[in-house]
Formats: C-alpha cells, sequence, structure tokens
C-alpha cells in the first residue's frame, strides 16, 4: 500500500484555505515529500502526520512557491530528536540552494544527502520507492517524479521443494536475497520466485508545459498528480507565455498515458471555482478530479482491492 497526500495545492502565493506545493507518501514506515511549500508544516500538523519519518525529499524546482517552507521544517524535525540521515533529490544546484536557505537553520542533530539530478532522467531506489525524475518544460530547470512500489512475483513452494532449497532460506529468498547454502551453492530468488506482479506507480508534476517526456513518464499510473495552473480556456495564451498548463491540457495528457486517475493542482491564485470546469475536463479524460489541501488516498497492490 502506498498512501498519497496532497498537503498543498496552491502556485504562486498562498491563500486561507489553499497552502503552497507539496505532497506527502508514505510507505513501509517512511516517508517521501515531493516539494516544500510554504504551510507544509501547518498541512502535515492538520493532516495528523508526523515529521520524524520524511526520509526523502524531492524538489522539483527552487521557485519559492516550492521550497520555502524548508528551513522551518528542518528545525521541526531537529526537535523532533531526528537523528538519522535525510536525503534531499532535486536539479544541479541543489546543495548550494539548501545551504543558503539554512542561513536560518544552521545546526541540525541529523545529517543531509545530497543527489543533484543532472541529466534529463534519472532512476534510483531509496527506502523501497523507485523513483524516476524527468525533465519538464518551466522557465527553469525543472523535474517531475514517478514513485513506484515494485512488487516480485509470488512464492513457489513447489519450486522451492524441486529444487531441494532447504526451508530455513525461504523466507530471506522471498525477501529478494541471494544466499550461499552449507555446501556453496548459491541460491537466487529467481529459484522460487514466480513473474514479478504489477506494482504500484504514482506520477507527480508541476510547472511545466505539455511534454512527451510526462506522458511517457507517467503512462500506467494509478495516480497522476499534475498542476492545473488555469482552467480558463482563453488563458492558454498566459499559460504558454510563463510555462504553465490548462486543465484541458493536463486531461489530454492523462488520457494519452492511459492513467487510472488524475488530481489538478498548483492552481492560479486567481482560480476560485475551479469546480466549474471540471465538467469539460471530463469530456477529455473522465476520471478526472479537483486536488485539494489535505486530499489523500491509499493505492493498493491490486489483489489487495
Amino acid at each position: 500500500m502506498l498512501d498519497v497526500c496532497l498537503l498543498g495545492t496552491g502556485g504562486m502565493m498562498p491563500l486561507p484555505r489553499r497552502f503552497l506545493t507539496a505532497a506527502m507518501l508514505r510507505y513501509n514506515g517512511s516517508s517521501l515529500l515531493i516539494d516544500c511549500g510554504e504551510g507544509t508544516q501547518v498541512a502535515i500538523k492538520e493532516k495528523g502526520l508526523t515529521f520524524k519519518p520524511i526520509d526523502v525529499i524531492c524538489f522539483t524546482h527552487y521557485h519559492g512557491d516550492h521550497i520555502g517552507g524548508l528551513p522551518g521544517l528542518l528545525l521541526t524535525m531537529g526537535n523532533a530528536d531526528r537523528t538519522e540521515p535525510l536525503t534531499m533529490i532535486g536539479p544541479r544546484g541543489l546543495e548550494r540552494v539548501v545551504n543558503a536557505l539554512r542561513v536560518i537553520a544552521p545546526e541540525l542533530p541529523f545529517e543531509i544527502r545530497f543527489i543533484e539530478i543532472t541529466e534529463p532522467e534519472m532512476r534510483l531506489e531509496l527506502n523501497g520507492y523507485c523513483i524516476h525524475a524527468f525533465r519538464v518544460n518551466h522557465n527553469v530547470t525543472c523535474y517531475g517524479y514517478s514513485v513506484e512500489i515494485k512488487r516480485a512475483g509470488k512464492f513457489d513452494v513447489e519450486r522451492a521443494r524441486a529444487a531441494a532449497i532447504p526451508q530455513k532460506y525461504w523466507s530471506r529468498l522471498q525477501k529478494g536475497e541471494i544466499l550461499s547454502g552449507e555446501d556453496g551453492t548459491v541460491y537466487t530468488p529467481e529459484m522460487v520466485l514466480g513473474p514479478a506482479r504489477r506494482g504500484i506507480k504514482m506520477t507527480y508534476c508541476t510547472d511545466t508545459r505539455p511534454t512527451e517526456s510526462i506522458v511517457a513518464a507517467a503512462e500506467g499510473s494509478d495516480l497522476f498528480i499534475c498542476e492545473g495552473m488555469y482552467a480558463e480556456p482563453e488563458k492558454l495564451v498566459k499559460a504558454k507565455q510563463y510555462k504553465h498548463m490548462t486543465f484541458y491540457e493536463a486531461a489530454d495528457m492523462a488520457k494519452r498515458a492511459g492513467v487510472r486517475e488524475m488530481w489538478l493542482t498548483h492552481y492560479s491564485p486567481s482560480l476560485v471555482h475551479a469546480e466549474n470546469y471540471l465538467p469539460q475536463v471530463r469530456e477529455i479524460f473522465p476520471d478526472a478530479f479537483l486536488g485539494k489541501d489535505g486530499k489523500s488516498v491509499e493505492l493498493m497492490f491490486e489483489d489487495e482491492n
């Protein structure tokens, strides 16, 4: 199970009922944060979540509405007696930007590890999350993220017995370990596991024009969280000028990527009645929904639904 929560859905400036951009994913006792706009700490507390399990923070880019809440969050995590390292992922310049913000959060009881993205795409695995960062098209260097929870095949008892694998190794092989028996025989997970099963996939992107990189990265996602800065059709010109998207462009990408569900986020401060535009959006992609601060879902493996 992957728990996904939209902490903030606003763009450019916070509003009384709309914090700035942030989303939290939780899996197997670990939390992953994407962006950390102003108000993220309050949003976490309002949702009843905690700071200490945050092990990874991914930044799309370094505009203030996506990273301005970081110094306060780091101080709070430090005050929560965190000592485990914290990993941050983001475009080139990450360490320089974070260290500049840390002028007001200089002393922390934990190490920060930086992973800077320097290529159009990057893939890595951390704490059970398979993270795919992909370049999008904004007026500064910006990335989207797909996060997957992989799932191995089912354990096949008959294959294990036929291969004469001692039962004491079964559970460890099921967890993916490669083992050597007492006689030197090497046992691998492939000897006892069936074909890999469908996992869970979530894709998140903000601050961009539509790109084929987004469609490719989001393909088959259980949930696609995508910026919808503008809903009014006449604001397409403005969206192109400032490298943002309309509701309808996001819906078209969701349709082409074959995702199961889309949430719109990162609204313009001028967008007051977003719900009025949803019927037109659903003509393009029926499973489209408005993201709201605190909106959450538990994404389940197929046989758990």
